[in-house]
């Protein structure tokens, strides 16, 4: 009778061990390039200018962006990402896992920042905004729009260069530099200024920057959109005549006090280039980021021959315009009223 032998106990112990082997490097192969590994508790990635592979990896821990950080590191090991970091602001998708989040650090392929903003005054508030959303603070932001010779490479002077933002909604990567940041704005002030509307402007014997200039002031006065053209218009026919604009709004930004609701006699006094009921013509600058409505009524002003404008004292938001002086002293002391009756004094 032939004797048939099973199986050796050592070779059967040796095939569970290449098993178990085998299966614990193809979950950690699975673990390190193909399981989610997001944890959900931040959206973004930054990694900062000259950062190192050290330096992500802390940033990662420190906001817990990751699940399982050693998975990572395997990953990145095998992937050289420690001589490929690139700075910016990667996106951060649930069910992401390691393959996909550093192939996108190796390629640099960061998600924008949709940048948008609307009824910005001064600089400062512009500079404070561009800080929060890009990675060069507000000071560097601030240094930059005060820089005469940055302005004046763009066409600007640093007084006007506010102007250069046009209100809208902007994708520009979060470690661009302040200086780039700039000249990204400039492409857009270009397309803005289209032949049309440089056209306009020629015709009103003013340059784009002047036109931003009095579209701020128009503004400044109009709480309805639909009066802006006839302010413009009414501006317009004092720049023409020669006259001080005599814009309140004007007169708030000489006096660095916004919360004025009543111009005063001790306001119109104040001896800054930006007082318009002192210096004649435009001032040096905006007083404020127009928007595209402001812009384009002045473009598009509503032509008449009033030269005088008052709020209405229903305090609708709307004005009364006048022709002549008379008439503008009869309406200035309806809204005069009103104000004493509301105890508006200041």
């Amino acid at each position: 009778m032939e004797n048939k032998k099973g199986i050796p106990s050592w070779l059967k112990i040796v095939a569970l061990i290449v098993i178990l082997v085998g299966g614990y490097f193809a979950w950690t192969f699975y673990k390190a390039f193909f399981a989610s590994n997001v944890s959900g508790e931040k959206k973004y990635l930054y990694i900062h200018e000259g950062a190192k592979y050290e330096d992500v990896l802390k940033s990662i821990q420190d906001s817990s962006l990751l699940d399982d950080i050693a998975s990572f590191e395997r990953a990145a090991q095998y992937k050289k990402y420690e001589q490929s970091v690139k700075p910016g602001r990667y996106l951060l998708t649930p069910g992401m896992n390691n393959r996909r989040l550093i192939g996108n650090l190796i390629g640099g392929y960061q998600e924008p920042v949709k940048f948008r903003f609307a009824n910005v005054r001064l600089k400062e508030n512009m500079a404070a905004l561009l800080g929060k959303s890009f990675e060069a603070d507000s000071a560097q932001f601030i240094a930059v729009l005060n820089d005469e010779a940055t302005a004046q490479k763009f066409g600007f002077t640093k007084e006007n260069l506010i102007s250069i933002f046009i209100p809208n909604t902007y994708e520009i990567y979060w470690n661009t530099s302040p200086e780039k940041v700039i000249a990204r704005f400039d492409d857009e002030w270009k397309k803005f200024w289209n032949a049309d509307r440089i056209a306009k402007a020629k015709a009103l014997n003013l340059t784009p920057q002047q036109v931003s200039t009095l579209a701020s002031i128009v503004k400044g006065e109009a709480l309805h959109q639909d009066e802006m053209p006839m302010i413009a218009g009414l501006y317009l026919n004092r720049l023409k005549k020669g006259m001080l604009l005599q814009a309140d709004p004007t007169v708030i930004f000489a006096n660095n006090d916004f919360t004025i609701r009543r111009v005063l006699n001790k306001h119109l006094r104040m001896d800054n280039p930006y007082n318009t009921y002192i210096y004649r013509g435009l001032p040096p600058g905006p007083i404020s980021i127009p928007s595209i409505a402001a812009i384009d009524a002045v473009l598009n002003f509503k032509q008449h021959d009033y030269i005088y404008m008052c709020a209405k004292d229903d305090f609708s938001g709307y004005h009364n315009f006048a022709k002549t002086e008379v008439e503008h002293l009869v309406n200035a002391r309806k809204f005069q009223q009103a104000l004493d009756a509301r105890n508006i004094k200041k």
